[in-house]
């Protein structure tokens, strides 16, 4: 029961349903308080986005670039590229469903929501591209110079930011949806996006299934190996990442069933599995390309034009890469390109990250059951090498 308590998608759904109740039921004057302290909390968590950006980018680049190899750098190419594809298909996806899934968007009869009892502004230290251009320069240039003092700071430096993220923005986003889901139903509005809702998450894991089997596909034509000898192991995997909602809990039961397989390369499991878990998100990216994509139609008026959706979903790969490893990793580490990018207010960002929660333990099983995938490639291109190798 602890357990059950402490999950954050229960009480994620709990803030849902207590924010819907306390919108129908209370006054104006109680609405204003919800709303201004879902103001204060949007304010605190977009002062974190720079902060999450250079705790957990910089210390990737630096990372990633100190244990290089020729199997770290295929990996990461061919899990970047698996991003990118989702992305892309999820965009696809969302152009030629979203206009039939009859969103409502004339808020006429909407109620209007009461004046904030007050504003409190707490901008953050850097903008978003800023952080996003001082985390690349200072990971590169770490590595070039070796500067190990500097190293040292940002990992302990990723080590506070992982803190902030677990004990403070975390901690906050119950109440901040609640208040969110408060305000949508005093409006009116949420009575009728929440089928739209519904039917965008049965899109969306149908999505992530076909994705799984397009990269298995792929994986079966490089390494000349039966798909199925893989993805018939997958299973615990799956469910386990279904109730975990997290890459790096799953970790060890991805590895047990990798390891069943009869033809992945074991060197090729040992390395892709683990660095797969963070670095190739491609059932995440794959909702939240949706997702923002029914939002903006939702709140705003229209889907963002097929140039935004590209630089976004560009973006969205390489902060992927970066994510923090908590349910919601992907949405924490986006929300500055969320912002920036799409023109998300507050009350987007709130409804992102609520949708993204309610799913988030299929995105997570789409991602390491793609990992097996990429494994298979893996497998396929080292084990040419290899033999080439033997022959030399």
């Amino acid at each position: 029961m602890s357990k059950l308590k402490d999950n954050l998608l229960v009480k994620l759904l709990i803030a849902i349903f207590v924010g819907i109740i306390l919108g129908l039921i209370v006054n104006e004057p109680i609405i204003g308080i919800l709303m201004t302290i879902k103001e204060i909390l949007g304010q605190f968590i977009f002062f974190c986005v720079p902060l999450i950006i250079i705790g957990f980018i910089t210390p990737s680049i630096i990372e990633l670039k100190s244990n290089a190899t020729k199997m770290l750098g295929a990996t990461l190419i061919i899990a970047y590229i698996s991003s990118i594809g989702a992305g892309t298909f999820s965009a696809i996806s969302g152009y030629a469903l979203i206009p039939k899934l009859n969103i409502p968007t004339n808020v006429a009869s909407l109620t209007p929501l009461p004046e904030l009892v007050f504003q409190l502004a707490i901008p953050p230290i850097l903008s978003v591209m800023s952080a996003l251009v001082f985390s690349i320069v200072m990971g590169l240039t770490i590595n070039w110079t070796k500067s190990q003092n500097l190293e040292k700071i940002f990992v302990e430096f990723h080590k506070v930011i992982l803190t902030v993220v677990n004990k403070m923005v975390i901690p906050i986003l119950p109440v901040f949806i609640a208040a969110t889901f408060a305000g949508l139903s005093y409006e009116g509005s949420i009575t009728k996006q929440l089928p739209v809702f519904i039917s965008v998450i049965v899109i969306v894991i149908i999505a992530h299934w076909l994705w799984m089997a397009l990269l298995y596909a792929i994986g079966g034509l490089i390494s000349k190996e039966n798909p199925w000898g893989v993805i018939k192991y997958y299973g615990p995997a799956y469910v386990t990442a279904l109730g975990t909602m997290s890459s790096a809990a799953t970790m060890s039961v991805a590895l047990d069933s990798a390891r069943k397989s009869k033809v992945l390369d074991k060197e090729a499991i040992d390395f892709v599995i683990p660095f797969c878990s963070t670095v190739h998100l491609c059932g995440s990216v794959i909702t939240e390309v949706f997702f923002v994509m029914t939002i903006s139609q939702i709140l705003y008026g229209h889907i963002p034009p097929l140039g935004t959706m590209l630089l976004f979903i560009f973006l969205l790969g390489l902060f992927a890469v970066a994510a923090p490893g908590v349910p919601g990793g992907t949405v924490m580490a986006s929300l500055g390109i969320v912002t920036s990018i799409l023109g998300f207010d507050i009350a987007g960002v709130a409804l992102l990250m609520s949708i993204f929660a309610l799913q988030d333990s299929f995105g997570t099983a789409c991602n390491i059951t793609g990992d097996g995938a990429i494994a298979l490639m893996i497998t396929g291109i080292f084990k040419d090498k290899k033999k080439k190798a033997k022959v030399v």
